[in-house]
């Protein structure tokens, strides 16, 4: 089987890259997914995300190696294996991050990444309920909704948090970031618009357009020093190689990405050595720098009902059903938080450096199911980590889960601002309205004194979980760390390239699925210049 191109992996930026290369009829691409195909209902309905995640169909069920950080705890690491990748199982959040974020990694010399640059990608994506403005486009693939949900608890934090003294921001991916107020959500009509209903979907009866679900790359194929194309194995355990005669582009994501690099020779000489694997490029940074934003839940009780209590029900259940399947609102058409803030912690910071995800509801995952009590969550993560960590291969058999070492916790920064960030989330919680709402303090108990630092940092290092943004691991940029440039093409190789958010130098200030999309935009313009410049060289 032969293509021009070769996409491995049907996630947030590999289903914008074959629908945006296969435009053209006469460029032929292959796309290739682990997994399946979205056709589990519960992909499609928003909140679907309690039942999807920790499904070893739909999800890769990923656990990381015992964390120091966390006091030697071990974290489930949730990712899509599924068309449509982690969008299928995320928690709809439509966040783009800083402007100032890009334009770091642009003066870290990636030309072309600047905020100015990126954002009419962000724009052309976007088909925006609110309509187009100088920060919004309408008529692209992708729908991003306002909420079709509302709740009293996270209205009475949006107040409590406005007398607490943070502004209230209408739109956090407009002109400023910074504020509290309400989540918009990549859902169309009230349904999830995961990446593979929005960019796959329209392309998948084009006849240049092959899509091989259930199949995993065993290793990239090599002439020389050029990438001509890959091994894979079906369903049933038979190989297969394809060709691709321009390019290959990796797209399976922070874990994945760098873990087919270095099982096909590419990455730590030494780390590669040791299992055997013969070294086609020593590229030192792959599988490092990896970042994830780590969230701590605090949680609430409360004297009067919440999503908790709604959902023991089997009545409400139904009703919550037959709402859904009238109108497309109500409790099944909730996103995994209602409300948000981007806050500073200090004067130190010149943007936010902590965001809030507010949900009506509580639990230890959302795959565990909700706590038997009335209470909502109050989760808060640190944009910027300091900490990098890293992938590591277990064996040089690409069947078997690398080790995930994220580092969390690792600076003194990252402790003093997780610390702050609780601080300020139980301080907005003894403001009007949301004092008469609350009964206690469950996580952390009010026996935790609000100014005792080290028992906060405990108390964060004891009960912090991930909020499921892997990034950096095939970092972009020049050096002896960097793993691409800044037209994603792996440095010391042809035909190569890697497009997802392993590419990140940094992680972005908020949520990770709207940026990915925008990277497979990114790559595609790139990808497609580059074939138009060779054409007319020709």
């Amino acid at each position: 089987m032969q293509a021009d191109y070769i996409v491995v992996g049907a996630g947030s930026s590999g289903c914008v890259i074959a629908n945006r290369l296969s435009a053209d009829p006469k460029t032929r691409v292959i796309l290739i997914e682990a997994g399946g195909r979205d056709l589990n209902p519960w992909i499609h309905i928003p909140v679907g995300y309690f039942k999807t995640m920790h499904d070893p169909k739909l999800d890769w069920c990923y656990e990381t190696e015992p964390d120091p950080g966390l006091n030697g705890r071990r974290l489930e690491w949730p990712r899509g294996k599924v068309l449509g990748g982690s969008s299928s199982l995320n928690g709809l959040l439509y966040v783009r991050g800083q402007p100032q974020d890009y334009d770091r990694w642009r003066q870290m010399g990636n030309r072309g990444w600047g905020w100015d640059e990126v954002l009419p990608l962000f724009k052309r994506s976007e088909d925006q309920e609110r309509g187009a403005d100088e920060f919004h486009g309408t008529g692209g693939n992708l729908s991003v909704s306002n909420m079709r949900l509302s709740r009293p608890i996270c209205d009475a934090w949006v107040k409590a948090a406005e007398a607490a003294g943070y502004p209230f921001n209408p739109d956090y991916n407009g002109a400023s970031q910074e504020g509290v107020g309400y989540f918009q959500l990549t859902t169309r009509k009230g349904f999830r618009c995961s990446s593979a209903v929005a960019f796959l979907n329209p392309a998948r009866t084009r006849k240049n357009l092959t899509i091989l679900t259930h199949a995993q790359v065993k290793t990239l194929s090599f002439e020389g020093s050029r990438v001509t194309g890959l091994v894979y194995n079906d369903r049933a355990g038979a190989e297969h190689k394809i060709t691709a005669s321009r390019e290959v582009i990796l797209s399976a994501g922070a874990i994945n990405s760098p873990q087919i690099l270095m099982v096909s020779g590419l990455g730590p000489a030494d780390h590669l050595a040791e299992h055997g694997i013969t070294v086609r490029r020593d590229l030192p940074g792959v599988g490092q720098n990896l970042q994830d934003h780590l969230q701590a839940r605090l949680v609430f009780k409360c004297n009067e009902t919440t999503l908790n209590d709604e959902v023991r029900s089997l009545l409400n259940k139904a009703r919550m059903a037959l709402k859904y399947a009238v109108s497309r609102t109500g409790p099944m058409a909730m996103a995994a938080s209602l409300a948000t803030g981007f806050l500073r912690t200090g004067d130190h910071v010149d943007t936010p450096d902590i965001q809030f995800h507010v949900q009506p509801w509580s639990a230890d995952s959302p795959g565990e199911g909700v706590h038997p009590f009335s209470a909502f969550t109050t989760s808060v993560c640190q944009l910027r980590p300091e900490s990098r960590g890293q992938i590591r291969l277990a064996s040089s058999d690409p069947k078997t889960y690398p080790k995930i070492h994220p580092n969390y916790l690792a600076t003194e920064t990252d402790c003093h601002t997780v610390v702050e960030g609780i601080k300020i989330a139980r301080r907005i919680a003894k403001h009007a309205p949301l004092t008469g709402m609350i009964s206690s303090e469950f996580r952390p108990d009010a026996s935790l004194d609000i100014d005792d630092d080290a028992g906060t940092l405990d108390w964060a290092r004891n009960f912090s979980t991930t909020i499921y943004h892997p990034t950096g691991t095939c970092k972009m940029g020049q050096g002896p760390d960097a793993v691409v440039d800044e037209q994603l093409r792996v440095h010391g190789v042809s035909g190569l390239r890697v497009a997802d958010c392993s590419i990140m130098p940094e992680i972005v200030s908020g949520n990770t699925n709207a940026p990915a999309i925008m990277i497979g935009e990114k790559l595609s313009q790139m990808v497609l210049e580059d074939h138009r410049h060779s054409a007319v060289s020709a």
